[in-house]
């Protein structure tokens, strides 16, 4: 989550090409605009939070985005096309380092703490009470900024008036980068990672006289993340604080969530607009991990338009009709050819007046000749799917770009689970919601994995992955407090796949493939385990849509607009890789990913960003416990005459009781180690 935004946003990780620049433009205002860069809010303990400041002259509402990853040389690509514009027409913002990132005081110590929390309500009532504020607050982001955008509002500090939320979650256990289904995802400690490195930078010393000092301070407290989030395998008090879900109705500001196809993140779009109870909106449009001006795959959209009309409605008292559109607009794919990576989605928006959508699913029900409309007994199914399967399945999060991480044709991994096929189309199908699976299954093993993947296959054979979800099977009654399988008992479970708006032509079949392995994506149970299924036992439940007249109605979004880009050159241009390997002689399968982010110079301040990531994925098929996970990053900036870099490492092994996490940052000065830290934890499998 977290990382793509980081890594799709700019240096320390520019994935996605901007999209050309055009003048700001839209409903515009062409006001003039200050831009104040150091602004050093003060907290009540004395802590002073980094901030830029863009703002119009006269008297504006203000709309606050606080993330961790570096206003000066991080977030500064995309903030540049965006935060002007909004100040040119009438409403301030503020990009905030949170305490402990950037060139803000203290300590960055985890994900959405309390202490984040209240510190930004004590940011936005300090905006509110400035002479140039009209007293009202709107905070936004996308990933972290999201998700602390919706936790904040649960708050309901005074002054914050509305939020647009960007791809995040209302549940940090279940819908986060972390745990899905109860399994342990592989992006947890590629994530760690990451800000394992981000948090060995120094703060800029073209703002912070006091650099050294704040920089010894943070690299001190500097350790592998992975460490908490292994330690909670269940959804505990931990992953409770800070999911809304936990609460809907403490949230009385009105929502605009939004996301992206091809992200991991807009399963939580359906989730608030059917919870909250306040005034909501949604968009799910064909984007990775971005804002829709800037996402990939396209099309992008015009929507720093569509958020000023929010923003107006809400903290202008402008009339500018966003309430009067329909609640939900989301992306209809059309059907296209599996590829590693796209440059646009074909397709057309379509609108819903509300959520849940009260169409009938379509029930299908698991045969042992296929997906049929009635059950039909008949022998016993069973999947024991090798250690490696899933490696063609690409990515956790998609980043969009040139990056190759999207799944590619599935009839390999089709081959290796247990697959129920409906005969071809008689005629177009649409599909919009959540694919839910019910089964009665007994297993051989005390844990298993269970992944399911909806398939779209053309009449050539080939699969197209539409949509899946995974289910750690002890977690199958109660993620707070899960339970380990009898072997050969019958258990009934529920598997709820991810959201997806999709038309499957006629002609193309709907596949059901089950595995016991999703590899690399989670990590492996201990045990190959088989899962056994008598047929006509499952059902599969198909979120129907039928297409209306009033689709072709849709009022256009307006085009992409941007204020001009920051002022840079590039001094290494990025590449993307992504292998897939088989050691003939051992058996061994291997993902190896690499992303150079590039190397670049910001024209006005002379700073200079760097960064690249290593990912290494390994696993005999035969042997789950033979798995290893390698992660590297570096991140490299100079600025005012200093030149600092960090190489961050972690490593992931196990055993049938234990995983193994190993870490190691590295932190340099002009080229001198100056701190090194490494740790070495085993954590029980309590729950994976």
């Amino acid at each position: 989550p977290r990382p793509a935004e980081a890594r799709g946003q700019g240096p320390p990780g520019r994935l996605a090409p901007r999209p050309a620049s055009r003048p700001a433009s839209g409903p515009a205002r062409a006001m003039s605009v200050t831009v104040q860069d150091p602004l050093f809010v003060p907290l009540a303990d004395g802590t002073r939070l980094a901030a830029t400041l863009w703002r119009p002259a006269g008297v504006a509402p203000v709309v606050l985005e606080a993330v961790p990853y570096r206003r000066r040389d991080g977030t500064i690509f995309r903030d540049s096309e965006m935060a002007p514009w909004y100040a040119e027409q009438g409403i301030a913002y503020c990009r905030l380092d949170l305490r402990g990132s950037g060139e803000s005081d203290g300590v960055l110590e985890d994900e959405y703490l309390p202490l984040e929390q209240e510190d930004l309500c004590q940011v936005i009532a300090w905006l509110a009470a400035q002479p140039w504020c009209n007293g009202r607050v709107g905070m936004t982001g996308i990933s972290w900024g999201g998700f602390n955008a919706l936790q904040v509002a649960a708050l309901r500090p005074p002054a914050l008036r509305a939020v647009i939320a960007l791809c995040c979650s209302d549940d940090r256990f279940a819908d986060d980068v972390h745990y899905m289904g109860g399994a342990y995802l592989t992006e947890d400690p590629l994530w760690s990672a990451f800000i394992l490195a981000l948090n060995a930078l120094p703060p800029d010393p073209q703002q912070r006289p006091d650099w050294q000092a704040l920089w010894a301070e943070r690299r001190a407290a500097n350790r592998c993340w992975s460490e908490t989030w292994l330690a909670h395998q269940a959804r505990d008090a931990y992953w409770r604080q800070g999911s809304i879900c936990e609460d809907w109705s403490r949230i009385a500001v009105p929502v605009y969530a939004v996301g992206g196809w091809d992200d991991s993140y807009s399963n939580a779009v359906p989730r608030l607009l059917q919870h909250l109870r306040g005034p909501k909106k949604g968009l799910i449009g064909p984007w990775s991990h971005s804002y829709p001006c800037r996402g990939t795959p396209g099309p992008t959209i015009g929507w720093l338009q569509e958020a000023l009309r929010w923003w107006r409605h809400w903290l202008l008292d402008e009339r500018t009709g966003i309430l009067d559109e329909p609640p939900l607009r989301v992306w209809m794919s059309d059907p296209e050819p599996p590829l590693p990576w796209f440059g646009s989605h074909p397709g057309r928006w379509v609108a819903e007046p509300g959520w849940p959508r009260d169409e009938a699913p379509l029930h299908l029900h698991l045969n042992a000749g296929g997906l049929g409309s009635a059950p039909e007994p008949g022998p016993h199914l069973r999947i024991r799917s090798p250690a490696h399967a899933g490696m063609e399945c690409g990515r956790w999060g998609g980043y969009g770009g040139t990056c190759p991480d999207m799944p590619t044709d599935q009839r390999r991994e089709d081959a290796q689970a247990l697959c129920f096929d409906t005969p071809p189309l008689a005629e177009d199908l649409e599909l919009l919601g959540a694919p839910a699976l019910s089964l009665r299954l007994a297993c051989d093993a005390p844990r298993a994995n269970l992944t399911a993947r909806l398939c779209q296959v053309a009449p050539d054979g080939t699969s197209f992955l539409v949509s899946w979800g995974t289910l750690n099977l002890a977690h199958r009654d109660d993620p707070a407090a899960p339970s380990d399988l009898v072997p050969g008992r019958e258990v009934a479970v529920t598997l709820r796949l991810n959201d997806v708006a999709r038309r499957i032509p006629a002609g193309h079949r709907l596949r059901l493939a089950l595995a016991t392995q999703h590899w690399p994506i989670l990590w492996p149970q201990p045990w190959l385990a088989e899962v056994t299924l008598a047929s006509g036992q499952g059902l599969l439940a198909l979120p129907l849509r039928e297409p209306r007249p009033e689709d072709a109605d849709l009022a256009p979004f307006a085009p992409t607009v941007t204020a001009p880009p920051v002022a840079c050159s590039s001094e290494r241009d990025g590449r993307h890789e992504r292998v897939l390997e088989t050691d003939v002689g051992s058996g061994r399968r291997e993902v190896r990913l690499f992303t150079d982010y590039g190397r670049t110079r910001l024209t006005d301040s002379g700073i200079v960003t760097d960064s690249w990531c290593r990912d290494r994925f390994s696993v005999l098929p035969e042997d789950p416990l033979s798995a290893t996970l390698e992660s590297e990053w570096f991140i490299a900036m100079e600025s005012g005459g200093v030149a600092a870099d960090a190489t961050a490492r972690v490593a992931l092994t196990g055993d049938a009781t234990t995983l193994r996490l190993d870490w190691q940052v590295t932190a340099r000065q002009d080229g001198r180690v100056i701190d090194e830290r490494r740790g070495r934890h085993a954590l029980a499998r309590r729950d994976l």
